[in-house]
């Protein structure tokens, strides 16, 4: 769907984006990360055509954006950090004036209705967009992103300035949304990103860290493998069950719960062994009830402190498994990034 080969551009001596390469498939919703400052929003522009590169090309179903500017943009809905609205406008009129500057050609008013619809909007259609709440100037930004039917949407902080309900819809919205575009999210909420998006990628001073998915970031950046489950049932029977488990390097008792009728344990499996679905086994063959299972694996926000430490030696390698479908970077930076 779209190929980032690479970018760079330049602020003055300063390198903003840093020969960043990565593609995103049809269908796919990919989170794209970084701290302050390290290049994501102008990378986003860049794809965009909002603004050009220093060196590299942005491909969007086989067509370059500068060579094919309004073919390339037709496919491209954009909703930026700012969403771009004009406040003394009705969301009616606003969405109308978006349809005759994108020259759609599909039919008007069926397709503004159907959006409105998609987006939860139909209510405040008439509605001056200065008096909405924010979070319904969000879904605006987002219903003017989506005039023209565009197959990729590039979401900036979609839900910045949300209140926690408004963030369940906002990233309800994006997740439906995947069913029928290709989705690209830069957020700072990242359990938000973890929940809605497939695949990440990281970038740090202006250079591409990490391009995975969370689940193989988390157990490759992951230091063990270790397990905490609880169960109601006889602790050393228990025990003796665990250990012999093949491909268990350790079990250790880790005390009573829930008034002695239930113990912990802390389970330690060998390198790249997943010993979940043995172990629930063995343990419902003999009816005791495991009430909680609880991995030490890294979350995402874990993962991306790991990957933007200011510290060379703790910005451990995290190339993507055969299993993913982007590219990795992963040199360390020695640049400082221009712009967000």
């Amino acid at each position: 769907m779209i190929e980032v080969k690479n970018l760079t551009k330049n602020y003055g001596n300063k390198k903003a984006v840093d020969n960043v390469s990565f593609t995103v498939n049809k269908g796919e919703i990919l989170g794209f990360l970084g701290p302050n400052g390290a290049g994501k929003s102008t990378t986003m522009n860049i794809m965009t055509g909002y603004l050009s590169s220093s060196e590299g090309t942005v491909t969007v179903d086989g067509k370059e954006i500068l060579d094919n500017p309004i073919a390339v943009k037709s496919k491209i809905g954009y909703l930026p950090e700012q969403p771009p609205l004009y406040l003394d406008m009705t969301v009616k009129d606003y969405l109308n004036f978006i349809y005759d500057l994108k020259k759609v050609k599909l039919p008007r008013k069926k397709h503004i209705a159907g959006i409105c619809e998609t987006v939860k909007i139909s209510h405040v259609y008439n509605r001056v967009i200065k008096n909405l709440s924010k979070g319904y100037r969000q879904r605006v930004g987002i219903a003017q992103a989506l005039i023209g039917n565009p197959e990729l949407l590039i979401l900036d902080e979609p839900t910045i300035g949300l209140d926690p309900k408004q963030i369940i819809e906002v990233r309800d919205l994006i997740k439906s949304l995947g069913k029928k575009h290709t989705v690209i999210l830069s957020s700072h909420i990242l359990p938000e990103v973890q929940a809605v998006c497939e695949r990440v990628i990281v970038i740090d001073k202006g250079k591409l860290v990490a391009d995975d998915t969370p689940d193989n970031l988390s157990h490759a950046l992951s230091s063990d493998h270790r397990l905490t489950i609880r169960v109601e049932g006889p602790s050393d029977a228990v025990l003796k069950v665990l250990e012999k488990i093949p491909g268990m390097e350790k079990v250790v008792l880790l005390g009573a719960r829930e008034d002695g009728n239930a113990f912990d344990y802390s389970i330690e499996t060998k390198a790249n062994v997943d010993l979940r679905r043995e172990i629930s086994r063995r343990v419902a063959e003999r009816q005791w009830p495991i009430l909680s299972f609880k991995s030490s694996e890294m979350t995402l926000e874990d993962i991306f402190l790991t990957l933007v430490s200011d510290t060379p030696a703790d910005k451990p390698s995290a190339k993507p498994s055969s299993k993913s479908s982007g590219k990795s970077a992963n040199k360390p930076s020695k640049t400082d990034g221009g712009e967000n």
